[in-house]
């Protein structure tokens, strides 16, 4: 018996459903259902059907459509999100209904008046990490669109989504002026969140140590890391982070695998070979689409000659990218830098210290920085780091005279932008400092200023998105951390840490259970992801849960004090602390 003949065609498939339902429908279960059916009945079934879609099915809060274009699919769903954020404008917050919504080009299997297959696959999963009031496309779909509709878009890298076999590269669609301002707040600096298709993503992977010395590892790494912080200072390029290019230290992958993981175009590899005094660089730029080199060179040297030899390779790269550099990135990449080859061991020693961000290392760390300032009093890199160091050592207390400890950061600051006033991580140090000493406006301008001269900076956004979420203004928190992210697409707990504390205090508790909870499937005993989960389940009716991960939390903090820990954090607004904390207070946390 011949089998039965599949029925297949092309389409593009809608899903969305409601962010927070659940929390929408514990709060208040029938006028949720009220709302929700006259969203339905008035707004999203007639848009539906004059863009010509089929509503294949709904289910609950959610629903499947078809369309026979994309384009089809993208106009009604930007009619729909617009319409209801204005009707959201006047609403208040706890009553609010925002859809996400996913949409795919791709095969589909018919059965009756069902769909299934790939096609609706990934769009459910394109729906699941769409923001709320948003639309997220594939690449299949944004293809057919991205000249027919007038909207801007933002593109996401390479997205590992469940179930689905292969990373599909997704891309996210502004809606409009004023919602884009309500929903995704990085359209108010037009400059920082330009659509990244217009620019050359490049990832700078650690170079190889050829010196035949497992212990000069560091200064192979120092190198690299180098040439990356130069290229991020450079508005046209979009540079991957240090904590993503560099997870793939000692692996041998494909080059066309690292660029999709990394939704990174362009690759740069290398190595160093450093005997005695003298150095070889070689370095090679490649595509990452085919594997094809677009550019290769050897640069040999002495020490002394080594931030030269950087320069060397950063300005090719930008020559072979084509890349027209601004009259003030030429002034900061191509400054002159001074640091001698002996202050420069002691800073990349002292920064393999630092990251490890414990009391102890961190003392190890600050003689390193020391003593490459004792070399060279102006090296603005070991100003930069020691900076950090004596921030970390005043918050946490692991200095006894905190407020000198802190004036003395700011010192390293001030000495490093007399020796270069656009040395961008000098605001950092000053935004870290500003903060935690509660002086938010000071540390949001200066958050501004790193990453206005540091523009594919990870750090600059993550620490800048910092700034702004202690100082209470969270939706810019949230989008800088996810421009963070975006540029270190592997290592990203920290920034996705203050994510999900943005995304709490802006009531969307069920993203930041959600965040919280993928954070601490690699950092369980991270105590930040800890509580913000707890609070968030306990927000979203979910005690029971939170008083587990609350038992949790004391079992490996056992000496943990809400009023301890509380006093760490340094909100402008009592208000705001108030409402990360008693959440916890009620799941059992201890005074």
């Amino acid at each position: 018996m011949a089998p039965e003949r599949v029925e297949r065609r092309l389409a593009a498939v809608l899903a969305a459903d409601v962010a927070g339902y659940s929390r929408l429908m514990g709060t208040d279960e029938e006028g949720t259902l009220a709302r929700l059916k006259a969203i339905r009945r008035e707004l999203i079934d007639p848009t539906i059907a004059v863009h010509r879609g089929r509503i294949v099915k709904t289910t609950g809060d959610g629903m499947l459509v078809e369309f026979g274009s994309a384009v089809d699919a993208v106009r009604s769903s930007l009619d729909v999100q617009t319409k209801i954020a204005e009707q959201n404008a006047s609403a208040p917050q706890q009553q609010r209904i925002e859809f996400r919504i996913g949409i795919h080009v791709g095969d589909i299997i018919i059965d009756d008046d069902d769909i299934f297959g790939d096609g609706v696959n990934i769009a459910a999963r394109l729906e699941a990490i769409a923001d709320p009031g948003g639309i997220c496309l594939s690449d299949d779909a944004y293809r057919q669109v991205r000249s027919k509709v007038e909207a801007a878009f933002e593109d996401m890298g390479h997205k590992n989504l469940k179930n689905i076999a292969e990373p599909i590269r997704t891309w996210r669609m502004k809606i409009g002026a004023q919602a884009s301002v309500e929903h995704h707040p990085a359209s108010i600096e037009a400059h920082q969140m330009r659509s990244s298709s217009a620019k050359p993503s490049i990832a700078v992977l650690p170079f190889q140590n050829m010196s035949g010395d497992n212990e000069q590892a560091y200064f192979a790494d120092g190198i690299a890391e180098d040439v990356l912080t130069t290229l991020s200072k450079i508005q046209e390029l979009m540079v991957i982070a240090r904590n993503s290019s560099f997870a793939f230290k000692g692996q041998n992958r494909d080059i066309r695998e690292i660029g999709q993981i990394l939704g990174a175009r362009y690759l740069l590899e290398g190595s160093v070979r450093k005997i005695g005094n003298r150095v070889r660089l070689t370095a090679q730029l490649i595509d990452s689409r085919d594997g094809g080199h677009l550019w290769a060179d050897r640069f040999d040297g002495n020490l002394d000659d080594v931030f030269d030899l950087q320069d060397r390779i950063t300005q090719e790269i930008v020559e072979a990218l084509e890349v027209q550099l601004t009259v003030g990135e030429r002034a900061r990449v191509w400054r002159k830098r001074s640091g001698s080859p002996l202050a420069y061991e002691y800073v990349l020693k002292g920064r393999a210290l630092y990251v490890n961000f414990a009391r102890q290392t961190h003392a190890q760390a600050r003689k390193f920085f020391e003593q490459a300032l004792a070399i060279n009093p102006a090296f603005m890199p070991a100003l930069y780091l020691l900076g950090l160091t004596l921030t970390d050592q005043a918050r946490f207390g692991w200095e006894k005279d905190e407020d000198d400890t802190y004036q003395a950061a700011l010192d390293c600051a001030d000495r490093a932008l007399a020796a270069d006033p656009s040395f961008g991580e000098a605001y950092l140090v000053i935004g870290y400092v500003r903060t935690f000493q509660r002086r938010h406006d000071e540390a949001v301008a200066a958050g501004e200023m790193a990453i206005s001269l540091a523009p594919s900076s990870s750090d600059a956004h993550h620490m800048a998105g910092m700034y702004h979420g202690y100082a209470g203004n969270f939706r810019r928190a949230a989008v800088y951390e996810e421009h963070a992210q975006r540029l270190s697409p592997i290592e990203r707990n920290e920034s996705m840490v203050d994510e999900a504390r943005a995304r709490f205090h802006l009531g969307d508790f069920a993203a930041a259970h959600d965040i919280a909870s993928r954070v601490l499937k690699q950092r369980p005993l991270w105590l930040t992801a800890q509580s913000t989960l707890t609070a968030a389940l306990w927000n979203l009716g979910r005690q029971d849960e939170a008083r587990i991960i609350a038992t949790d939390l004391l079992a490996n903090h056992p000496s943990f004090s809400l009023a301890r820990w509380a006093r760490l954090l340094p909100y402008r607004r009592q208000s705001d602390l108030d409402a990360l904390v008693n959440p916890l207070r009620m799941a059992g946390l201890p005074e």
